[in-house]
Parts: structure tokens; sequence; C-alpha cells
């Protein structure tokens, strides 16, 4: 019943649906042009062209190809969509993108979900380059990159995520900055600001940025940003039905309190500061610079309740640091290549998780960097390409009663390669990686462990084409084979942690994930309609998940690091239409849908996959007013892992207008946003915390964002 459902919601939606009005990511031999095009300053529009505009060709994480060009799936927010979508965490962020979800641990700790994929299978990356944290080691442990300072977000998924490590297996988020500046302002300094208010949580939210050109080439750049929320104001109960009516049962009258709890999501608030400042040397393609970044945040964790009499429930905080050091180069050259291409970050990041009276209950540090060298070929006779080496080193120590993971160090160098070939209307891509990974862990007696050490030699690789069958429309089919090598905590965890109120045990002897990959995309334009798809079916080999054992130690239940087959496969949509001309206001409809069914041989549905969601749009632009109203209906989730509960559907409608001030800066914008109109109580089936933490109820934004 569950495949063909989701077989028949995808033939529903590719008959009735999409639009990606996105852009991109992979080698193209056009990059010296789309350099210039991504690099340029916006040139003002009229008021119906440029309220969302972008250009045909833009910069997806180092790699320029047209929209169109792509295989896999891509999503791209602008600073027209994260003035509506903007949260305080990047999987809030994005969790209204085809084919993502958000892991909703609490409002400030929710990473994305790509194709029920996350944790160590996606690169969350900022101009490139990895978070250079441990959010991947804990639903519980924010991503330390702000979305609040980002220029736009792309999200790729698909083969091609792959040039940027193994660990991209479910995709790439890559947030994109004006910390290293990419262009010369045309004016004396060039500004952006944003300021919002959300009602939810009584969230404030100030970002200032500011670029100052010096003798016509040297640019310098400083900004800050504060966030600051209180408890999230849900629509209802706060305990899931099965949980109010276990706390209604208990003799404890303190249990049977928890029946009746609603509103507020208690120990949600949230603060975060952040301050940087770079410069970078620019002369037509030559692009040279660096930045330095202070993050700190200190956060809330919702409490998972303890429904057993006699054992108490914590309420941590978890206190964030993170000094960061970045570096670009961007330099034409001639010959067989055309451009070389040198990325570079390294942090230092700690955090404290605090307990009920202050006290530091664990800390967490990890120190590392990550580097990428990339050569662009230049054009010959239809043939381009990107080739490079990739470079990571981090070690992670943990120190406190909830110590899991013995001092551990990771280092990684990948060598790959992305070629197109072009052939009138057929465009053929290949592209290869070989990742050599060490990872080890020191003896450590409060676990009980001995000195451990894995070599891992991965090899990835994709063989894909599109061709267009005529004018405006293309399909495309790709065969991927991608291995990852097992993180830290799958080989070597051994000890509680609090995030996932688990004890956890890994395996060291565990081989890497392996997987192939056959992948299906066709987008296009007929009249007034914009449609793109992709289907997507993946076997595992070797797919590595935590199982319970049954067994509880330290009060908390075992969950062994596993390894076996498992198959994922779904789709994701996206359309729009231009409806002509009303009343004076031009009208656009979206429709967009995904769905991801997943398999772990031996065991059962995969745990935490996001369930069948379709999301329908209108939007009108008067003048200099742009409005849009939306419906996004999450079907109920009852194809359930034995670790989980089912997830019962739920529809949330919100609604916008954006008001562009002057025709001639669009950049200057005022937004109301409304969501969740009708302060509907929504859980995600992505979320270990579900049962314990619903989504925001109504909230209602305002949002001005100066540019210039």
């Amino acid at each position: 019943m569950e495949t063909s459902r989701l077989a028949l919601a995808a033939a529903l939606t590719l008959l009735a649906s999409p639009a990606l009005a996105a852009e991109t990511a992979s080698t193209n031999a056009d990059s010296s042009a789309a350099a210039a095009a991504a690099t340029a300053d916006p040139v003002p529009g009229s008021a119906e062209d440029a309220h969302h505009a972008q250009s045909d060709e833009i910069i997806v994480t180092g790699i320029r190809k047209k929209s169109s060009d792509v295989i896999g799936g891509i999503s791209v927010l602008d600073a027209g969509d994260l003035t509506r979508e903007l949260r305080v965490s990047i999987g809030e962020t994005l969790a209204r993108q085809p084919g993502v979800s958000a892991t909703s641990f609490g409002p400030t700790a929710s990473a994305p979900v790509l194709r029920g994929l996350s944790g160590d299978r996606v690169r969350v990356l900022t101009d490139g380059i990895g978070s250079l944290d441990v959010s991947s080691s804990g639903p519980d442990h924010a991503i330390s990159i702000n979305p609040i300072t980002a220029d736009r977000i792309e999200v790729l998924r698909g083969p091609s995520a792959l040039m940027f490590g193994s660990s991209a297996i479910g995709g790439v988020v890559n947030v994109i900055d004006t910390r290293i500046p990419r262009r010369v302002p045309k004016n004396v300094v060039g500004v952006n600001v944003l300021a919002g208010y959300g009602s939810a949580a009584d969230e404030r939210l100030l970002n200032g940025a500011f670029d100052v050109p010096v003798a016509g080439k040297f640019v310098f750049h400083v900004d800050g940003n504060w966030t600051k929320t209180d408890d999230l104001r849900t629509g209802g109960f706060i305990l899931s039905k099965d949980l109010r009516e276990q706390a209604a049962a208990s003799p404890d009258p303190d249990i049977q309190a928890l029946a009746d709890l609603k509103g507020d999501l208690p120990n949600s608030a949230s603060e975060s500061k952040e301050g940087a400042i770079g410069f970078a040397y620019i002369d037509g393609g030559l692009n040279v610079g660096a930045s330095v970044t202070r993050h700190t945040a200190k956060y809330e964790v919702p409490i998972r309740y303890s429904l057993v009499p006699g054992i108490e429930a914590e309420a941590p905080t978890i206190d964030q640091e993170q000094t960061r050091y970045d570096f670009r180069a961007e330099v034409p050259i001639s010959g067989f290549f055309n451009q070389v291409r040198a990325r570079a970050g390294y942090a230092d990041y700690h955090h404290d998780e605090l307990e009920e009276n202050g006290d530091v209950g664990s800390s967490f540090f990890s120190k590392g960097g990550e580097g990428r060298f990339e050569l662009v070929q230049s054009e010959r006779q239809g043939w381009g390409g990107t080739s490079g080496i990739q470079y990571l080193d981090r070690n992670a120590r943990i120190r406190g009663d909830e110590k899991f993971l013995p001092d551990s160090d990771q280092r990684q160098t990948g060598l790959f390669t992305l070629q197109t070939l072009v052939r009138g209307p057929l465009r053929l891509e290949g592209g290869a990686r070989i990742e050599f990974s060490k990872l080890t862990a020191d003896a450590d007696v409060q676990l009980g462990t001995p000195d451990l050490s894995r070599n891992f030699t991965t090899w990835s690789g994709s063989l894909g084409g599109k061709y267009e069958f005529t004018p405006g429309w293309r399909a495309g089919l790709t065969v991927s084979r991608s291995a990852r090598a097992p993180s830290i905590d799958e080989l070597f965890a051994n000890g509680p942690h609090g995030g996932s109120q688990s004890f956890e045990i890994g395996d060291p002897n565990l081989d890497p994930e392996t997987s192939l990959s056959v992948e299906g995309s066709l987008n296009g334009d007929a009249g007034p309609v914009n449609l793109s798809a992709n289907v997507y079916y993946s076997h595992f080999s070797n797919f590595i998940f935590q199982a319970p054992t049954g067994a509880v130690l330290d009060d908390l239940p075992v969950f062994q690091t596993r390894e076996g087959a498992a198959n994922y496969y779904g789709f994701e949509a996206q359309a729009s239409a231009k409806l002509g001309e009303a009343l004076g206001v031009r009208w656009k409809g979206e429709i967009q849908a995904d769905a991801v069914h997943a398999t772990v041989k031996n065991y059962g549905p995969a745990p935490f996959i996001p369930p069948f969601r379709i999301l329908g749009a209108l939007e009108g632009t008067r003048g200099e007013v742009d409005g849009r109203l939306e419906v996004e209906h999450a079907f109920a989730h009852t194809r359930t892992a034995p670790i989980e509960t089912d997830t019962p559907g739920y529809t949330l409608v919100n609604a916008s207008v954006d008001w562009h001030v002057f025709s001639a800066n669009p950049e200057f914008s005022l937004s109301l946003v409304a969501n969740n109109i009708f302060d509907v109580v929504a859980r995600r089936s992505t979320s270990m915390l579900k049962d314990y933490a619903p989504l925001g109820g109504r909230d209602i934004r305002l949002t001005a964002r100066l540019g210039f």
C-alpha cells in the first residue's frame, strides 16, 4: 500500500506539477562567463522583474552550471526567499524546500534532512567549506553556521554532491555569505541590514554587514548579528496524544499534570551573537581574501519528559562558541586550465552542556580545518571540467559525566574530477572521487576502550547525461556509486549520550557504507508553465544505523551500531505557472511534492523518514507589492521503525506580503509573514523529539531588509 501510494503520488505530481526556479552546482566549461555573471553588481530592473530576479547562471558551492544542465535536484533561496523563510536554524529555514525536511530538535538545534538522510550523510557548508563543529555527533548540537548571515542558501541533491566529500551522500547545503567579498561596491560603502521580529517565540533579530572599497581593488568587510528568542509558543498540547494518555493514567500527580501541558514549549529559548571581519583583493577575475568569525550561542533544548515515577527529566542548556578563520582565492590563468581556485577554513569549537543549576555537565571540544584546491579546465570543443584535491583534519574531545566518545581524530584526503561533454542537444557528465580516511581513538579508562585506529580507501563515481528532446525540455539519467567511511561516532562510541537519550555503542570493525543509485530528471518550460522533477533509487549494500538491543545501561536504552542492506527511493517535483493578469494583479501558481520510502533489511522501515508532502501556493504581484498564500499538507507517517511512534498528518496555511519600497532598489523591502495561521499542532516524523516538542504555533513575522 505504501509503495503504490508513493508511485501514484509521483505520477500525479509529474503530470500536474513543477518548477524549480533555482540554480545550480557542478562544473561547466562556461566558468568564466558564469563567474562574471555571478560577481557582477545587480542591475536595477523593473518592479515586475526585479523582486526575486535570479541570474540564469549562479555559483553553487564554487562550481558553475546553468540550472537546466544540472541532473540532480537543486534548490536556491535568494535574499527575497530568505526574508520569508528565515528562522534561527538552517534546518527550519529550509524545511519547506522540495526533498528537504528538518530534525526539529527544538527551534535552534534543527538540521536539514535531505531525501530522508541527515547527520554525517549531509554536508552543511559555508561557501564550500564544512561547519567544522560537532553538529553531526548529536541532534541537540546546533550547526554553528547562522542563516541570518546568508546572501543565499543552496541545496544540491544527487550524485554531483559527492564532489564535496563522501559524507555528502545525502546532499549538500551551502550557505553563501559575503564575509570574503566577491565584488567591489559601487557606493562609498556597501550596506546590508536585516531586522526582524517573530511573535511565536518573541524573536528579535538584527544583522548588519558593511563593505568598504579602498583604492578601487581592495574591499574590507565587517558584520555583526544578534538573535534572541523566548520559549516557543505552540498551537496546543506539548506532549503527543499517546504520551498524554500515559501521563493521565500515572499515579504520580506531577506526571498527571503533564497531560494538560500546553502553550509555550518549556526550555526552548535561545540567544546568539556573531561578528566577523574580512577583506578581499578584487581585480577582474582575480579574487583573493580572508575572514575571521566569532560565533557564540546559548540555547535551551526542549525537555524529554519522564513518565516513570522517581526519574526526573533534564532541562539542558548548551553554551556554544566557535572562532573560525577562512581563506579564498580565485585566480585566472591561461592554457589548458583557465582558473585556479583555493578555499580553506580552520575552526576552534567548544560547547558546554549545562545542568539546570548552571553547572557544566559535559564539554565538547573540536579543532580542525578543511581545504580545497581546484583546477578549472578551459572549454575545448564542448569539453570542460574541474579536478581537485580536498583535505580534512579535525579532532574531537569530550569531558564530563556523559562522555560517550574517546578522544578521536579524523583525517581525510580526497581526489576528485567532474567532466562534461556537450554535443548538440546531448550533455554527458562523468565524475569520480577517491578518498583516503584515517580515524583514530585514544585509549580511555572512563569508557574502558583501548587505542583504536582504522584506515579506509573508498571510491565513488557517476556517469550520466541530459538530452534536450524538444526546445526547452530536457530529460536526464545518472547512475552512480557512492562510498562513505564510517564516522568517529559510528566506530568508537561507548557511553551515555544525553542528546539522544541512549547509551551508544559503536562498532570499530565497520566496513565503508556503499550505495548504487540511479536518478532520472525532467525539466523544462511550456509557455507559462515551468516543471522540474527528479526520481531516484538507492541500494545500500552496507547501510550503517543504530538499533536498540533491549538492554539498559545508566538508565538509558542501549543502541548498537549495525550495518546491513537498505533501499531508499522517492521523488521531488515542483511546478509553476503564470496565470495571467486580473484585477490589476499578475498571478502565478506553484505546486510541489516529495516523498521518501526507506527500508533496512532484517530491521524494517528506516527511522526518521519524512512523510509524503504536498504544497500549493498562489502568488500575486501588483506594482511594488508581492503577495503569497500557501497550503502545506504532510500526510500521516505510520510506516515507522521499531524505535518510533506514528506521526499524525497536519495542514499548515501561511501567507506573506512583501513591499519593495523603491522599484530601483528591490533590496529595500518590508515583509509581513503569517505562518501556521490556524494555530495547528504539527509534529515532524524526522524529529527524535516529535512527541515532546511540536512545531511553533501561529507566528506573525515582520522583517525589514535594506541593501545598497
